[in-house]
């Protein structure tokens, strides 16, 4: 069997589909935009979205040929097998070799990026990340995505070592708490790439802590992160466990919004936390980490691939590539199950911010964050099945003024 042929059969593929969306996501800019949402851009700026929307969709498209490209070039001259042979001849430092060699290759894509924030995201009025910013953060998302990939790449390669065959479950597991790990060190990997204070003593400082502590959740503290350094774009999240949280609100979002609308943000995200919906993402995080475990297996049991792509013997590095590759085959699929839950369960949590008293703030809040995003307000039908982690706003909407008449 030509294993390499069918690398870049799949390769090729994976390409094929992410371009037919990105066809859909074009042609969606045609869309009729719903009555419900149809203030939230002017006729000047819904014309300016819609340069932006094609803007986006080109450059997307031209980051993915460029990266086929990369990745094609790759393989088919088994240079992961060189690089790794120049490292010395341990499983280890095999495996970071191909793996920093991957980390590399994605800088072919840097002025693809570079010009998507500083020329294009400039041109609209979103940019304010200055060029020794953006080297930074370059800089720092390499290193942090090379540590995260050597983590995976050493646990898959410990529990081959030691189980074999009995690998997947072990394997899995473990993913799964690396990725909880993260999680819960989210807020310190958020501070390599932002400040974060305190935020002022006051009514919204007040009201935030009344309302998550009316239903039994600590504020382990309020803060502001200064997301203009980079972004006029808004947004706001928990971090944190249990029921304990602390609330991150970009400081474009407290400019922006009244205290009625902050709030009602929170009582939607309150909402997951009382529907359990971080539990229940854990439990489908577990179940895409088992299928990584099991591609991981039919990977490494298959030896008789990795002489296809010039290595003499399993590279736990590059059986990391092909398992991403793989996977980018049956994501669709999991993604579409794991997205219709995760649309479900915004509705409930827009459902308990109304049941709050939240209801028309929210929608205004909803507006806000939709005109200060950029975002569509008419995506195809078939875009969001297959990739909208959220409804779209005028169905939110919809859902909302529906539930606040009730």
């Amino acid at each position: 069997m030509n294993y390499k042929l069918i690398a870049l059969i799949v390769l090729a593929v994976s390409f094929l589909y992410r371009s037919l969306l990105n066809l859909v996501r074009y042609r969606s800019a045609g869309n009729p935009v719903p009555e419900n949402v149809r203030d939230v851009y002017d006729a000047d700026t819904y014309a300016k979205w819609r340069r932006y929307h094609a803007e986006k969709c080109r450059l997307a498209l031209v980051t993915d040929a460029v990266t086929l490209a990369v990745e094609l070039a790759l393989i088919w001259t088994d240079l992961y097998a060189a690089f790794a042979g120049l490292f010395p001849d341990t499983p280890f430092m095999r495996m970071l070799a191909v793996l920093l060699l991957n980390g590399l290759s994605e800088l072919v894509t840097l002025p693809v990026s570079y010009y998507d924030t500083m020329v294009i995201e400039a041109r609209y009025g979103f940019n304010r990340t200055t060029r020794g910013t953006f080297a930074a953060d370059t800089v720092k998302e390499l290193v942090i995505s090379l540590a995260l990939m050597t983590a995976i790449g050493a646990l898959m390669m410990v529990t081959h070592m030691a189980l074999g065959d009995n690998m997947i479950f072990v394997l899995a597991g473990a993913l799964t708490l690396l990725v909880l790990g993260i999680a819960f060190l989210y807020p310190y990997f958020g501070r390599i790439f932002n400040r974060f204070t305190p935020l002022e003593e006051g009514e919204l400082r007040d009201r935030l802590t009344e309302l998550l502590g009316r239903h039994g959740y600590t504020v382990r503290a309020i803060q502001v992160m200064d997301a203009s350094r980079r972004s006029t774009k808004s947004n706001a999240y928990f971090s944190g466990f249990g029921k304990t949280k602390t609330i991150v609100l970009y400081d474009t979002l407290v400019k922006a919004m009244t205290t009625d609308e902050i709030c009602a943000v929170f009582a939607h995200e309150m909402g997951h936390g009382l529907h359990r919906d971080t539990l229940k993402n854990q439990v489908i995080s577990f179940v895409q980490m088992l299928l990584l475990a099991t591609l991981a297996f039919l990977t490494l049991r298959t030896e008789a691939l990795f002489p296809d792509f010039g290595f003499e013997g399993v590279n736990y590095g590059f059986a990391l590539v092909l398992i991403m590759m793989e996977f980018s085959l049956i994501s669709p699929l999991f993604g579409l199950a794991a997205n219709a839950l995760s649309r479900r369960a915004e509705f409930r949590a827009d459902a308990q911010a109304v049941k709050e008293g939240y209801g028309p703030a929210l929608v205004t809040a909803l507006k806000k964050l939709a005109r200060e995003n950029f975002a569509e307000l008419a995506p195809s039908p078939l875009l969001v099945l297959l990739e909208y982690s959220h409804p779209p706003l005028s169905e939110r909407i919809r859902a909302i003024n529906g539930r606040t008449k009730r």
